[in-house]
């Protein structure tokens, strides 16, 4: 399994035969390399969108025409995308999609959801998720944009993740320390890997209250365009 971070929230995972986009914002981006768009689109089976907001979907219906790659997504998000002649897949809150030997099921997430690609007023783009990935022994957990919350015990105790992918900038989802709360009380994680950090002064820096707040976890901060192999 292989886990490259693409800036933000934004990663490019290859997965039980799959090679998935999650959340790739890519253009207007200020932490992705645009010199790097062709390797981080190489080869890309499926994207996932947790929820509608610009720094999240907004290059979703190019990216989608630009790859051929379906779109994965709650139920109304999926509506809007799909009218602009991208192929879709809507499902909801604990539903499970299967792609070869991967099964993703959509969370509960805490925070908001809203498409305005159109321009003029935000258009309301169904609920918030975050996304369990089951394949090749791993269960990975990504939050989505969130606050900390109870439904992580129940993510927890069915799905077992080894892996957490946890929003942690602060101002608009939980913090460092937030995430670290998250992952001691209610996860049994080997691996998190913090994201929706750095890219905007109003959000978190560094991720080093994470690392120091978790001395029993492999705390990974990969740089942009670096690929994990896990």
């Amino acid at each position: 399994m292989k886990i490259t971070w693409l800036g933000h929230s934004g990663f490019r995972i290859e997965i039980g035969g799959q090679i998935l986009l999650i959340d790739p914002w890519l253009d207007g981006n200020p932490s992705f390399p645009a010199d790097q768009t062709e390797a981080a689109l190489a080869g890309v089976t499926a994207i996932l969108l947790s929820h509608g907001h610009g720094d999240h979907a907004s290059n979703t219906v190019a990216l989608a025409q630009r790859t051929g790659a379906p779109v994965f997504c709650i139920h109304e998000l999926a509506e809007i995308l799909g009218a602009e002649g991208v192929k879709t897949i809507g499902f909801g809150k604990g539903g499970t999609v299967t792609l070869g030997d991967l099964r993703v099921t959509m969370v509960h997430a805490v925070h908001s959801s809203s498409i305005d690609f159109r321009g003029g007023a935000p258009i309301y783009a169904g609920g918030e998720a975050g996304f369990i990935l089951r394949a090749e022994g791993h269960s990975i957990y990504f939050s989505g944009d969130t606050d900390v919350m109870m439904d992580m015990e129940l993510i927890a105790d069915r799905y077992a993740p080894d892996i957490g992918i946890l929003s942690a900038g602060g101002h608009y989802t939980m913090d460092m320390e937030g995430a670290a709360y998250a992952a001691k009380r209610f996860f049994d994680f080997k691996t998190v890997i913090p994201c929706h950090y750095g890219t905007f002064p109003v959000l978190e820096q560094s991720p080093q209250t994470l690392r120091d707040a978790l001395p029993d976890v492999q705390v990974l901060t990969p740089a942009v365009m670096e690929t994990l192999t896990l």
